[in-house]
C-alpha cells in the first residue's frame, strides 16, 4: 500500500489513509470486497439492505476477520428493523454508518453517542441541509452518471450547490473511476469521491467473472435508467431482458413481479406482516406509490439473478455510465494506489497555474 499522499476531511473524520469510498452495492459490497478496499486505506461500505440481521452481523464479523482497518456498513434508514441493525454497528465497534436516506434524528444522535461517523446520501441540497441540521458528520451525494437508483441532474451541477449548502465534508459519487475524476472532485471542494461500478470491476468483487466480462463490453451507450423495474429511475446494462421489460406493460410484470417477492419473502424470513410494515415505512420515507410499492420486490431478487447467479437473461446489472471506460479488473489496492497517485500528480500539475 502506498504512503498517504493526500489528506481530507474525510480521511480525518473515518481514519482511512486514502479519501476514496467503495459504495455499500447490495450482493456485490460483501466482507471480501469491503476489506480489500479497507485493506488498501480506502473506505469500503458494507452493504445491508440484502441481509437478515443475523447475515449483517455474520458479515460485519468476517470483515473484522479480514481487516483491522475503518469500515462503514450501509443501511437503509427506513427498515423496521433499522434500530437494531445500529445496535449491531455499535456492539461490534464498526467506524461508519451510511444510509441510503435519511435516519431519524434520534437514530443519528445514538450512533454519535457511540463515535459512529453517520455518512447519510442525499440528492439534494434541501435534503444535505436537513441531515446536517439533525448531526449527521458529512453526506454523499450521487450525480445522475451513477448506476443503480438515482436522479437526473449530473454530479457536476448537484457536487456544486450541496456544497454550498453545508458545511460538512461532503464525497462525491457519480461518475468517477480514476484519479483525474478524484482530483477534480477534491478541488470542487469535495472531502473524497465514492465508486460502485469501479469497484465491482475489481478482483476482489464477488460479482462472476463472466458477469464481470459483460461489464467490460459495454460502450458509453450500454447503460439505460428505467423506471419499469421497481417504479424508481434506476440505472443498468442494457440486456435484451432490460429491452423487454421496457417494452411491457405493468399488467405483463405483475406475475413475475409476485413470483419474486415471494421469493424476496422467503429469503428474507420476514412474515407478511413485517413486509407490510416494511414497505409502509418505505413508501412513506421515499413518497412511493402503491404501485411502486408493488415493484419494489423487484430490485434484489433481480439483482441477485444478475450479480450473484450470473444470469442476465433473468436479472438486471446496475451499473454507471463509467462502464463504457473501464478495461481491466484490478485489485482494490491497486486500483486505489494509481487512483491516489493519478490524483496526486494532477493536483501538482494543476496548482503549476497558479501565478
Amino acid at each position: 500500500m502506498i504512503a498517504q499522499l493526500l489528506k481530507t476531511p474525510l480521511t480525518e473524520l473515518t481514519g482511512v489513509q486514502h479519501p476514496v469510498v467503495q459504495t455499500g452495492m447490495g450482493w456485490v459490497a460483501g466482507p471480501r470486497l469491503v476489506s480489500g478496499t479497507a485493506n488498501a486505506g480506502g473506505l469500503g461500505i458494507l452493504a445491508s439492505a440484502t441481509m437478515t440481521l443475523a447475515e449483517l452481523e455474520e458479515a460485519i464479523v468476517e470483515t473484522k476477520g479480514r481487516t483491522d482497518k475503518p469500515f462503514g456498513v450501509n443501511l437503509r434508514a427506513d427498515a423496521g428493523d433499522a434500530p437494531d441493525r445500529c445496535q449491531l454497528l455499535i456492539d461490534h465497534g464498526v467506524k461508519v454508518a451510511s444510509f441510503a436516506l435519511a435516519p431519524k434524528p434520534e437514530l443519528i444522535a445514538k450512533l454519535k453517542e457511540h463515535d459512529i461517523v453517520v455518512i447519510p446520501s442525499i440528492g439534494a441540497p434541501k435534503h444535505a441541509k436537513k441531515v446536517a441540521s439533525w448531526g449527521a458528520d458529512a453526506v454523499m451525494i450521487q450525480g445522475g452518471e451513477g448506476g443503480g437508483h438515482t436522479g437526473n441532474v449530473p454530479t457536476t451541477l448537484l457536487l456544486p450547490t450541496v456544497l454550498d449548502a453545508v458545511d460538512i465534508p461532503v464525497i462525491a459519487a457519480g461518475g468517477f473511476f480514476d484519479g483525474r475524476g478524484l482530483a477534480a472532485a477534491l478541488s470542487y471542494g469535495a472531502a473524497g469521491v465514492g465508486m460502485g461500478t469501479r469497484f465491482l470491476l475489481t478482483q476482489d468483487s464477488r460479482v462472476p467473472d463472466a458477469v464481470k466480462q459483460r461489464y467490460l463490453e459495454a460502450d458509453l451507450n450500454g447503460t439505460v435508467v428505467s423506471a419499469k423495474v421497481d417504479g424508481m429511475p434506476h440505472r443498468m446494462l442494457r440486456t435484451d431482458l432490460v429491452e423487454s421489460v421496457e417494452e411491457s406493460s405493468f399488467v405483463k410484470r405483475l406475475g413475475p413481479t409476485t413470483k419474486r417477492t415471494l421469493a424476496f419473502k422467503k429469503m428474507s424470513g420476514m412474515s407478511w406482516r413485517e413486509l407490510v410494515k416494511d414497505g409502509q415505512a418505505m413508501k412513506h420515507g421515499q413518497d412511493r406509490t402503491w404501485t411502486q410499492m408493488i415493484l419494489a420486490a423487484n430490485t434484489p431478487m433481480m439483482l441477485k439473478a444478475g450479480l450473484v447467479e450470473g444470469d442476465p437473461s433473468a436479472g438486471v446489472l446496475a451499473s454507471g455510465q463509467v462502464v463504457g471506460v473501464i478495461d481491466d479488473l484490478p485489485t482494490c489496492e491497486e486500483l486505489i494506489d494509481r487512483v491516489v497517485t493519478q490524483a496526486a500528480a494532477e493536483l501538482r500539475r494543476a496548482s503549476s497555474y497558479v501565478l
